[in-house]
């Protein structure tokens, strides 16, 4: 009996995990040597990336639960601007939207000789969801291209032009 119970509960987690390994979507990443003036160390690489992609987890708990402040972590400027715009619109027509990254392909194609500026190309695949109070409306898959800059902060890289468009 306690037999079955543990091959039960080890299943359970065994779902779990991979129920949760499925839900991150696939990045890949081109190789940085070449992307401007100066080398990129290693550090610098991952970090960019790692916030990048916290950029877009921040971005889908911000517009899936209307809440702009949440943008202030990963998000400065124009980006930041422009997103909590569409948050407050969002807001007015009494909708919320979720955008759940399939696949990233990043290209880092330029870091500024100072190191205060990279700009990276991703061709994104994503599942796009717009509802009212928990009722979908509607759905749709989309592939394109986002252009993105991001500067150093306090801890972190934040993104401070996001720019989407056709790939």
């Amino acid at each position: 009996m306690k037999i079955l119970a543990l091959l039960s509960l080890a299943g359970a987690v065994l779902a779990a995990v991979l129920l949760s390994a499925s839900a991150d979507p696939a990045v890949r990443v081109a190789p940085m040597d070449a992307v401007g003036p100066r080398s990129m160390e290693p550090q610098t690489q991952s970090s960019v990336i790692r916030d990048y992609l916290l950029a877009w987890q921040t971005l889908d708990s911000a517009l899936t639960q209307n809440r702009p402040e949440l943008l202030d972590a990963v998000f400065v400027g124009k980006a930041k601007e422009k997103l909590a715009e569409t948050i407050q619109e969002q807001q007015t027509i009494g909708i919320q939207s979720s955008y759940r990254p399939r696949s990233h392909d990043i290209k880092v194609v330029f870091y500024s000789p100072e190191g205060l500026s990279i700009q990276l190309l991703d061709e994104v695949d994503y599942d796009v969801s717009v509802s009212r109070n928990k009722q979908l409306l509607g759905s749709e898959h989309v592939r394109t291209r986002y252009v993105a800059v991001l500067s150093p902060a306090e801890t972190r890289w934040k993104v401070r032009v996001f720019q989407g468009g056709t790939p």
